[in-house]
């Protein structure tokens, strides 16, 4: 098989795996699992895989105080805060307001890339910047109402969210051009294992797992192995072959799959209203990264 219809296959079916994951997340939670003892579920049993993993694969060691500080950071911001703020946030609102959230990632990595690296940010940027952060606050402003999918709180959570993951880029950035990515991603996940814990290891001893049916343990084992190793794993054999560009239009495919997943298995609706919302961020995003900003390629989620 070619191999870029084997790259374009496998950042298809990341965009897939995260796109369904909103609507499958909302299965379990929080009818059978509350959200933070399903973080704990996810980080611990990534974090066991990653650092066996990278064990097998190199024996590399992080190495000075700064840049151990740092993946405490990366630790903190990447897994911690993004997950807790994210299973959270999904708990509250709809599937399709948590994915058209995520999609202001971009815009969080120009502000912080800003501020901390001193890159300069074009009068064009600042445009994107303006229109997607509009439409995002009309979509929380329309999620007030009884009648909505959304849920303003469950919004703003995402919102935190996606700060933090953008954070976390831009903290992660010059760690990954010193080291191996499986070494940083071990050891982040090892960081934020311990410091999700606290929050939902009650959560966690208190489902009665012997009741749940086998759809519920699909649904856990898809948000362990799919949305955490595989995807990660197809994500990091595609970057080896694809250029940025290429990857940051799969990352908008992410939302559309979300949309469809959502709207398919009847966890949401696709109003008109969320169109036009959407078409305001997409629209600050697109102006946003149209030029060399280089977008994430994976979303810890």
């Amino acid at each position: 098989m070619n191999k870029q219809v084997q790259v374009h296959g496998a950042l298809f079916l990341v965009a897939l795996i995260y796109g369904s994951n909103y609507s499958i997340a909302k299965e379990v939670m929080p009818t059978y699992v509350g959200p933070f003892g399903l973080i704990v579920i996810r980080v611990v049993s990534a974090a066991l895989f990653f650092g066996i993993f990278s064990r097998m694969v190199t024996k590399e060691k992080i190495v000075g105080k700064a840049d151990n500080l740092r993946v405490i950071l990366c630790g903190v911001t990447g897994v911690a805060v993004n997950q807790l703020c994210f299973f959270a946030g999904l708990n509250l609102t709809a599937p399709i307001n948590a994915a058209l959230l995520m999609v202001i990632v971009p815009v969080v990595v120009l502000l912080f890339s800003a501020i901390l690296l001193r890159e300069r940010v074009s009068k064009r940027k600042v445009s994107g910047i303006v229109i997607a952060c509009t439409g995002a606050l009309l979509l929380i402003y329309n999620s007030r109402g009884e009648a909505t999918t959304g849920n303003i709180w469950g919004d703003m959570l995402i919102i935190l969210n996606a700060t933090s993951f953008g954070l976390y880029l831009v903290l992660v950035k010059p760690l990954m051009q010193k080291y191996k990515a499986i070494t940083i991603v071990s050891r982040i996940f090892t960081v934020g294992s311990v410091l999700v814990v606290p929050f939902g290891f009650n959560q966690l001893l208190t489902p009665d797992y012997s009741s749940f049916p086998t759809t519920i343990w699909l649904a856990i084992l898809f948000m362990v192995f799919a949305v955490t190793i595989i995807a990660y794993l197809l994500n990091t054999w595609a970057l080896r072959y694809a250029n940025p560009s290429l990857v940051g239009a799969y990352i908008y495919l992410q939302p559309v799959m979300a949309i469809l997943t959502a709207v398919g298995l009847g966890k949401d609706v696709f109003t008109l209203e969320k169109a036009l919302y959407a078409l305001l961020i997409f629209a600050g995003v697109y102006l946003v990264s149209r030029t060399k900003q280089r977008l994430p390629a994976k979303q810890v989620s």
